[in-house]
């Protein structure tokens, strides 16, 4: 297992392994020159049993965020630069591969634990990971801040478009 500083990507890599999944994990740190052009890189390549095989940008939240008991739900935001490199990534990579954002929520309320049918522990965390497909996301992502250059999916898109990420490994697509 790499070494990783973000214990999401982490919880996620240990997830890959505890199923078996054959995975690369990708440095980050480099990013790729594409075209003349400075392409931010995915997470991972996972090998699925799903006819595509995955190109995986992994994106950290807290569940709920903010207040443990009153906050926000299945925050989905990621950078407006994430969905255009991925969809790119997708392009060189070829039909084999499917690009795809793996929201991995840190479950961090007892309560909340209800609200998942499927959990994975990992140094003494609890964490939930689903998969949204980067083409879906981008068809119904709107702008959360310009200033920030973040984007989001409203949440009843979300909940719609979003399945446990064990879907996206097995055979039959999401």
């Amino acid at each position: 297992m790499a070494i990783r500083g973000n214990h999401y990507d982490a919880a996620f890599e240990a997830y890959l392994r505890a199923r078996k999944t054959p995975y690369v994990a990708v440095d980050e740190q480099r990013r790729a020159l594409l075209e003349d052009a400075s392409l931010k890189s995915m997470d991972f390549i996972v090998y699925s049993r799903h006819p595509k095989n995955l190109l995986v940008d992994v994106k950290g939240r807290r569940y709920p965020s903010g207040d443990a008991e009153h906050g926000h739900r299945f925050e989905n935001w990621a950078t407006a630069e994430d969905i255009p490199s991925l969809l790119t990534w997708e392009r060189v990579f070829g039909e084999g591969f499917r690009a795809v954002l793996v929201f991995a929520y840190h479950v961090v309320s007892a309560p909340a634990l209800r609200d998942f049918e499927e959990l994975f522990q990992f140094r003494e965390r609890t964490y939930a990971f689903f998969g949204v497909w980067v083409n879906d996301y981008q068809t119904a992502m709107q702008t959360r801040s310009a200033s920030w250059q973040t984007v989001a999916v409203p949440s009843d898109s979300f909940r719609e478009m979003r399945f446990p990420i064990a879907r996206f490994l097995t055979d039959a697509p999401p």
